[in-house]
């Protein structure tokens, strides 16, 4: 480096290395010493400043490392204004304007006043007009301790969003960008040579299909198996060898099929790419291939265009965008070129409204935006390479890893088991070579040959009952994992609520509120409107009202004596007759005109499918609904009021609302006049603004209003309303009804209109007419919106709360509407602890992950969230111990799908990327059917727990039989092939009955289980170790009276024992359907499924007793009727004894 910076040649130095050492020289620039009122730089800080800078001027990697590093951060560690004071050095003078000039190197860092504190602008622009500053000029010279020239160049700013610089400013960064030409064509190679990349999304990795079936091959159970079978093949043992390999064969096969199905993840990403782009070059407008965009360009943006790159917007005219597919949220958002102030360089995407993302639609409008990050660097190439990285760390689930373990314990029992067997028999003086053969067999019967295969053949099953309940399993451990959740995230909009937006409550000037039910329904025949009379709101005590402003007088008579005479059940909400349009009360009258005619959406039927067909933007479109509901919609105005458009202003983002004004023709005229209506509705602090006039508010005091003021007048339909001057309370009181319904989750417009009289002959420009400005209105209504919840959302989140999981709420949505919409579905509570935290996400940003682990409470609702925040939040969960799972719907919520336990993707509103990266899809969008999941979850878990203790209390029989005979010398009971051939019929047919059995109906009432919490329990353990020793103490003792009383030979006794211990775990199979209940309470009729098993398994057994050849090939003989009778004496003592440990169980509440 030393040689390099000499004016020596090196071709490249570590980029790393480069980027540690200006991290390292950062860390001291800034250094100061002395006081408070003259701090000066250090000596180390002067070193380190000098060297920062001698590298700077010398080596292209460092320059690359500074350039990428914001202007702020460079003015915080630099510290430049601690080098311009009149206290400082001539070096330390020397030294600041040499770091300016260097830093004119970069685009973004063109203007000097971004690296100086604000406070220092005097005196840094005092030292640049110094001699000081001329001299050095003059001579070209730069950092004291090299004096060497600079190197002519400007290099390209680093990819950014630059929300929060102007658009000056990013054409001075872009300094080759021509905001009317573009760039040239010529520098296009440069670029991209410079930024590294194309403008495309990464390629999904392609599934390997040797690496699944190895996948498969290598499950630690399945090994064990194929090494049981190679075992028998070295003994000759070809037959048990066959059983064996056909039990692995079967298990890989149906594995192989599952994860073939949900390996696509990452196909739907390659269909996000924007194939086309219309780009400005050499002045010229073009349609290039997108991937051809190199950050620089000039793209043209037109309505119905998907955005080809992250952009910066230079220029724009009513631009909306659809940003779902990162925000989440369904209304466009309104663009501007305006800069963003913010105070973190990280703002939630739907704040940034001077850029436009990749893969996002425009609605309307268009513009024109300079492209600043392509390929990878793009918010949705973040996403694409984040899911690509959770494919690559996906965990395995929870009782993958519990039955991996589980099944390392079975294998450490073995090996302890056989080297037992092997010590017992050479104690005996038995042949050592007969006794590792017996220890082998021992071993084989340790393994649960069925146990893969059932849970699997389980899982498939609970799927089959999934999708009927519209939810379709991409991936089938993710069946078992639900039963395991203990969170569930879920995304808002769309999921917990319907995605759409209708008009909820209107609240008029005379205080009357009208709720507005199914109004979401485009349908203008469904749902009601719902009058409260002011008069019922004037004596509702609870209603808010204006500070210093008594209760009106509740009668006209003294002392209330006339409050007898009032009709209380005149004061009822009641709904509104709404086919007498013209009977409606003025006030609503005039709201619906103006919600409806200053309006640019259409709700019309299709003829040929019947349905309703909304046009436009869905703010307006539920107005349009509203008033369609009213019978007050656009073709009543216009066809039967004769109104006539003849002006509009468009909502832009500086003023906040939209005016259209209206001529109303010959049924309104009167003698020699004509009537205008200019209709304003907006942010009701811009509406109100504008306002002079309002209808004073039964509920709000009559001294509150100047008595001697004349007022304007509203009328319809020959009604006239005195509408009064508007003061400080009465807008205090109308701001406060606005809060009421803004704490409830609504989008709150305002209305207000003003009627104009003009000669019949007026022929003025409307457009430039005071008259007709928007000013001097009379304030009418305040409209509330939502989103509202589904309607068995809410139902749904209960039985999880009562089921021990907890909702949380992830929402890129403002945090007030966030709560309120949480609160009403029960996700979130200010009177309970744990449940009234709500975070936004760029108070999450600033916590580091340990400060976010140990979070307490939790919060439940986070808002204004980033799609890294929802990743974030996923993983600080799963490191607290907690089983996640995910819902969602936009491509901002597949990372987190993906890296969750179970990620739930929504099948009508999901994105295709999110559905592949998802473990499971929802047909209906509801999150009630993830409840529903969830109880089929734990439904699979626990059918799986029953199995698991059934085949283990088999396979646990065998084993003490077998080690039990070899502890007392006894010709070994069972042969391996009968072994084998027990573990096949009584094992397979049984345990995939009860992986069918019906749920219990406790499921949902039960806590999750813990995930540190094995598949077995002690208590678990306790109740295989019981009936494995019953079954094989009976056994034994019918293989005894066999041998010693009935006098049979090794042979029939072997088929004794063979058909006594397969017709006990037969039996068992019943007592199976609940650890815990009675068998006789449970009954035997309701799996119908295990009766079927039950008689296959025994006609399989008789086979194999009966059988020609294959009792032979079995080893064995026909059982007698004495026999017989000893079985069915001992399957009885069975089943009394499993009935007392169960009733045992029971009584001390053991957990399972």
């Amino acid at each position: 480096m030393d040689y390099r910076i000499k004016g020596g040649y090196h071709p490249r130095l570590d980029a790393s290395l480069m980027n540690r050492l200006c991290e390292g020289l950062l860390l001291f620039t800034g250094q100061t010493e002395g006081n408070l009122l003259r701090k000066k730089p250090t000596a180390a800080a002067d070193a380190a400043f000098f060297l920062f800078g001698d590298f700077l001027e010398e080596v292209d990697e460092f320059r690359a490392m500074v350039g990428s590093k914001d202007a702020i951060e460079l003015r915080q560690q630099l510290k430049l204004h601690h080098r311009c004071q009149s206290s400082s050095s001539d070096e330390q003078k020397r030294a600041a304007l040499a770091m300016l000039q260097l830093m004119r190197a970069y685009a973004q860092l063109q203007d000097w006043r971004d690296l100086v504190k604000p406070s220092e602008h005097d005196a840094m622009a005092t030292l640049l007009a110094s001699p000081l500053a001329k001299d050095m000029k003059e001579r070209d010279q730069l950092m004291p301790s090299v004096n060497k020239s600079r190197p002519n160049l400007l290099l390209p700013p680093p990819p950014s969003l630059y929300f929060d610089r102007s658009v000056e400013k990013l054409l001075g960064m872009y300094a080759h960008t021509d905001p009317n030409k573009g760039l040239a064509s010529h520098l296009v190679p440069s670029l991209r040579e410079h930024y590294g990349m194309m403008n495309r999304l990464p390629d999904p990795p392609k599934p390997s299909v040797l690496k699944m079936l190895w996948t498969q091959l290598t499950d630690f159970i399945v090994l064990i198996l194929l090494a049981a079978a190679i075992v028998q093949a070295g003994q000759q043992e070809f037959n048990s060898m066959a059983v064996l390999l056909i039990v692995v064969v079967l298990n890989t096969i149906i594995g192989f099929t599952q994860e073939w199905k949900a390996s696509k993840t990452l196909n739907a990403l390659m269909n996000l790419s924007v194939p086309k782009a219309r780009v400005i070059r050499d002045g010229d407008q073009q349609l290039i291939d997108s991937e051809e965009l190199v950050p620089g360009d000039l793209v043209v943006l037109e309505e119905g265009d998907a955005i080809p790159a992250d952009l910066r917007l230079i220029e724009v005219a009513q631009l909306e965008v659809v940003e779902g597919i990162l925000t989440g949220e369904s209304l466009p958002v309104l663009k501007s070129s305006e800069p963003v102030k913010a105070k973190t360089r990280r703002i939630p995407l739907g704040d940034c409204v001077g850029n436009g993302f990749m893969s996002t639609t425009v609605a309307r409008g268009r513009a024109k935006a300079i492209v600043v990050r392509t390929g990878t660097q793009t918010e949705i190439g973040k996403i694409s390479s984040a899911i690509q990285d959770g494919s690559k760390r996906k965990t395995k689930t929870p009782v993958q890893r519990k039955l991996a373990k589980l099944g390392k314990i079975l294998v450490l029992l073995a090996v302890v088991l056989c080297a037992l067997v092997v010590v017992i028999g050479v104690a005996w003086k038995k042949d050592a070579r007969t006794m590792v053969n017996i220890g082998l067999s021992l071993a084989v019967s340790v393994i649960p040959e069925g146990l893969v295969a059932v849970t699997t053949v389980t899982m498939a099953l609970g799927v089959r009952r999934m999708a009927a309940k519209q939810c379709i399993v991409r991936t089938l451990p993710a069946v078992e994992s639900l039963g395991s959740v203990t969170v569930i995230c879920s995304d808002k909009t769309g999921t917990l609520t319907e995605g759409k937006m209708g008009v909820a409550e209107l609240w008029t000037a005379d205080d009357t509120l009208y709720r507005f039910t199914e109004s979401t329904s485009l349908d203008p025949r469904k749902g009601a409107i719902i009058h409260e009379p002011a008069e019922l709101r004037r004596r509702m005590i609870h209603l808010p009202r204006a500070t210093g402003s008594p209760v009106a007088p509740r009668a006209a008579g003294a002392g209330g004596g006339d409050e007898k005479k009032v009709n209380y059940a005149s004061l009822r909400s009641q709904p509104l007759n709404l086919d007498d349009a013209e009977g409606h009360p003025m006030l609503f009258r005039h709201a619906m005109m103006i919600a409806g005619l200053c309006n640019n959406a259409t709700v019309s039927m299709d003829e040929e499918t019947k349905e309703w067909v909304p046009v436009g933007d869905p703010t307006e479109i539920a107005l349009t609904v509203a008033c369609q509901k009213a019978r007050l919609g656009h073709a009543y105005w216009r066809d039967d009021e004769l109104c006539v458009k003849v002006h509009e202003r468009a909502f832009d983002s500086d003023r906040k609302r939209m005016s259209s004004i209206f001529r109303q023709d010959t049924k309104t005229q009167k003698a020699g006049h004509l009537t205008f209506w200019v209709l304003c509705k907006g942010a009701p602090e811009e509406v109100l603004g504008k306002c002079s006039h309002a209808v004073q508010p039964q509920t709000f005091s009559s001294n509150s209003i100047a008595s001697t003021a004349t007022g304007a007048t509203l009328v319809a339909n020959n009604e006239i309303m005195p509408a009064q001057p508007i003061t400080d309370d009465l807008v205090e009181y109308i701001c406060t009804q606005g809060s009421t319904m803004a704490s409830q989750g609504l989008r709150v417009l305002g209305l207000a209109l003003k009627r104009v009289i003009v000669p019949i002959g007026y022929d003025g420009d409307v457009a430039n007419d005071p008259q007709m400005d928007e000013d001097k209105l009379t304030f009418v209504a305040l409209m509330g919106l939502m989103d509202p919840p589904k309607q068995d959302v809410k139902a749904a989140v209960t039985t999880c709360q009562e089921a021990g999981i907890r909702v949380m709420m992830i929402t890129g949505d403002h945090v007030d509407t966030a709560t309120a919409i949480a609160e009403k579905l029960g996700i979130f509570n200010k009177g309970i602890p744990g449940m009234n935290r709500a975070i936004l996400g760029r108070e999450l940003d600033l916590l580091s992950e340990e400060a976010l682990l140990e979070l307490d409470p939790f919060p439940n609702v986070f808002a204004r969230v980033s799609p890294d925040n929802k990743l974030t939040i996923v993983q600080a969960l799963q490191k607290r111990g907690e089983i996640v799972a995910m819902t969602g719907d936009g491509v901002n919520d597949a990372p987190a799908i993906k890296s969750a336990d179970v990620g739930i993707a929504m099948g009508i509103a999901g994105t295709e990327i999110t559905k592949q990266a998802a473990d499971l899809v929802l047909l209906d969008d509801n999150f009630a059917t993830i409840v529903s999941a969830v109880l089929e979850g734990r439904h699979v878990f626990d059918n799986i727990l029953k199995f698991i203790v059934y085949l283990l209390s088999c396979n646990g029989a065998e084993i003490f039989l077998m080690l039990i005979c070899a502890m007392a010398d006894l010709e070994t009971p069972l042969t391996t092939m009968m072994i084998l051939w027990a573990n096949i019929i009584s094992d397979v047919p049984p345990s995939m009955a009860i992986g069918v059995e019906p749920k219990e109906a406790d499921l949902m009432k039960r806590p999750p289980r813990p995930p540190t919490r094995g598949v077995l329990t002690k208590v678990s353990w306790l109740v295989i170790f019981c009936q494995s020793m019953t079954i094989a103490s009976l056994t034994i003792a019918a293989y005894v009276v066999s041998i010693y009383y009935l006098q049979h030979n090794v042979d029939d006794a072997r088929s004794v024992a063979f058909t006594c211990i397969t017709m006990m775990q037969l039996t068992n199979s019943f007592t199976a359907r609940s650890v815990q209940q009675s068998m006789f309470k449970m009954g035997i009729l309701g799996n119908k499924w295990l009766l079927a098993a039950f008689f296959l398994s025994l006609a399989c057994m008789l086979l194999g007793i009966y059988a020609p050849g294959l009792s032979h090939w079995l080893e064995l003989t026909p059982v007698d009727a004495p026999s017989w009778a000893m079985v069915v004496i001992c399957c009885i003592i069975m089943l009394t004894l499993v009935e007392f440990e169960k009733a045992m169980i029971r009584k001390l509440h053991g957990i399972i």
